[in-house]
């Protein structure tokens, strides 16, 4: 774009969160310059927050927010995108994505480029949109999550499978040794608080977004925008059926097992027997039961406009 039609951009300050080991198993690191210098072309004014060991993200947005800051660009894969999501949900923060992870799931599902001034471009020339969120209650713990709790075995694996994402993979070896010694529990579902569903199974995985783990599409594309969440229970799977499914995914896009049962709610209860862990966009919560439910347009979103016109988006444009 021309620097005169730049110009038509007012001055906006926006808190840039910038993850620098994001991507690492790319081998391509991403300079915070080149971030800085491409939203300074857009008249956008970056105050950096870096996300290194120990630092405190939620109070970061609070302070901003209290500022009057209302753009939150994240730089960064999507474990960083899932936590700002978190703490701007029911906020008048708007969150702007360039995502340099090494899935980009919730770019992927919204429609970001991976391309950093192309992204960089959606910040002023995007739309902003509502999206939903889905919210884990865990015993005490109260947990905002916008792609996917898990219960189960797929938690169970996954600080090794994240491991192997990223390019380590001397984890391989506990991956299998863990996926052999976990066995199955009596899984119990109440969805909605009306239909309750028990059976044997290893995994439950509740999703806000279509598009979760190695690129998996579980949902139709307006997933995130539906005010319902996806559940797939997976329900007397072997192991080894497991791993065709970690292997080339399961849902939209192949012909979905009668035994990986699949619903569409807006709460769902879940306890088994034994005990088994739950995951918030790869954070552990503790043990079931779990209470989950959906976060109606909680998030405000900027996203580009061929994504609105090719999923027919119900959502509100603000």
């Amino acid at each position: 774009m021309e620097n005169t039609q730049l110009k038509n951009y007012r001055h906006m300050p926006a808190k840039l969160i910038f993850n620098p080991s994001a991507g690492a198993a790319r081998g391509k690191p991403i300079g915070i310059l080149e971030v800085i210098h491409e939203m300074q072309a857009w008249n956008l004014i970056p105050e950096v927050f870096l996300i290194e060991p120990g630092c405190d993200l939620p109070k970061a947005i609070r302070d901003a927010l209290k500022h009057g800051i209302r753009m939150f660009v994240v730089c960064g894969g999507d474990g960083t995108i899932s936590s700002v999501a978190s703490s701007l949900a029911g906020t008048k923060g708007i969150l702007g994505i360039i995502p340099i992870g090494t899935q980009n799931n919730t770019a992927l599902s919204l429609g970001i480029p991976n391309d950093i001034p192309a992204a960089i471009a959606i910040l002023r020339s995007g739309k902003r949109i509502k999206v939903d969120m889905g919210e884990a209650t865990c015993g005490k713990v109260v947990t905002p999550f916008l792609e996917v709790c898990s219960v189960g075995l797929a938690s169970t694996l996954f600080p090794a499978a994240d491991d192997i994402n990223h390019g380590n993979l001397g984890k391989i070896g506990e991956f299998f040794t863990i996926l052999a010694a976990t066995p199955p529990a009596e899984i119990t579902l109440v969805l909605d608080n009306k239909k309750r569903i028990t059976n044997l199974g290893h995994i439950v995985l509740v999703s806000n977004m279509p598009i979760i783990g190695a690129h998996f599409q579980l949902a139709d594309a307006a997933a995130y925008h539906d005010g319902f969440l996806d559940v797939l229970f997976f329900a007397d799977l072997t192991k080894m059926d497991l791993l065709t499914y970690v292997i080339q995914g399961v849902g939209v896009g192949y012909s979905e097992d009668d035994r990986i049962q699949h619903y569409k709610v807006r709460r769902v209860d879940i306890a088994t027997s034994p005990s088994m862990p739950v995951m918030a966009d790869g954070n552990a919560l503790g043990e079931v039961p779990v209470k989950i439910k959906v976060l109606r347009r909680a998030l405000t979103v900027m996203v580009a406009n061929p994504v609105i016109e090719s999923v027919g988006l119900r959502a509100e444009i603000l």
